[in-house]
């Protein structure tokens, strides 16, 4: 068989594998993530806070800000029952490669190169809920672009599992025109150092 035969039917061969297993993570994620709206309520809170942000006038933008608090803590309590729920999954089914190229099932054969989302979820499930409640000195403004970045970083986190982690940092620049290192610092520092604990950064 001709060498570049070959290595075009392998290619295509580990493509088709990788859309299978990225079709079954879409698909498990989804079907727990269907229980709930949190991503309508992400955009919502989202959507709110650039609306506060674009307010001239202080008492409307007072306003916004305190609208938006029960929509912040159903997203918060509603995100902590789904990690409950996922963390039902077994490990094996949890696991998201560590790897830079996204190679069709490794986190089954290569445990030792994964991590686990059931895990990281729960760190951004703290880190979401203490966003949520602020600090007694803490601005709205200041509030709003820590728990931004809290939710941006989990949303990371669920596309990594999908894809993966060039994928989910290109899809976080596309979609909030910030980039994955920028979300990071922008984190409270104790979900940083819990994330980087995990991901091995």
């Amino acid at each position: 068989m001709d060498i570049f035969v070959f290595f075009t039917l392998l290619a295509i061969g580990m493509h088709l594998l990788k859309k299978r297993e990225q079709a079954q993570r879409i698909a498990l994620l989804g079907s727990y993530l269907s229980q709930f709206q949190i991503e309508k309520l992400m955009q919502d809170v989202l959507s709110g806070y650039q609306r506060a942000l674009g307010e001239t006038s202080p008492e409307r933008q007072a306003q916004v800000w305190r609208h938006l608090e029960p929509a912040e803590q159903t997203l918060c309590q509603q995100f902590n029952r789904f990690v409950l729920e996922f963390a039902k999954v077994a490990e094996p089914l949890a696991r998201l490669s560590r790897l830079p190229l996204a190679l069709p099932f490794v986190s089954q054969y290569v445990p030792a190169s994964t991590l686990d989302l059931r895990k990281l979820l729960s760190v951004h499930a703290h880190g979401i809920s203490q966003a949520s409640q602020g600090k007694p000195d803490q601005t709205p403004k200041s509030k709003a672009f820590t728990l931004s970045a809290e939710l941006m970083l989990m949303q990371h986190s669920c596309h990594w599992f999908c894809r993966s982690r060039t994928i989910a940092s290109a899809r976080l620049l596309a979609r909030h025109q910030t980039a994955y290192t920028q979300v990071l610092d922008a984190v409270a520092p104790s979900t940083r150092q819990a994330y980087l604990q995990l991901t091995g950064n």
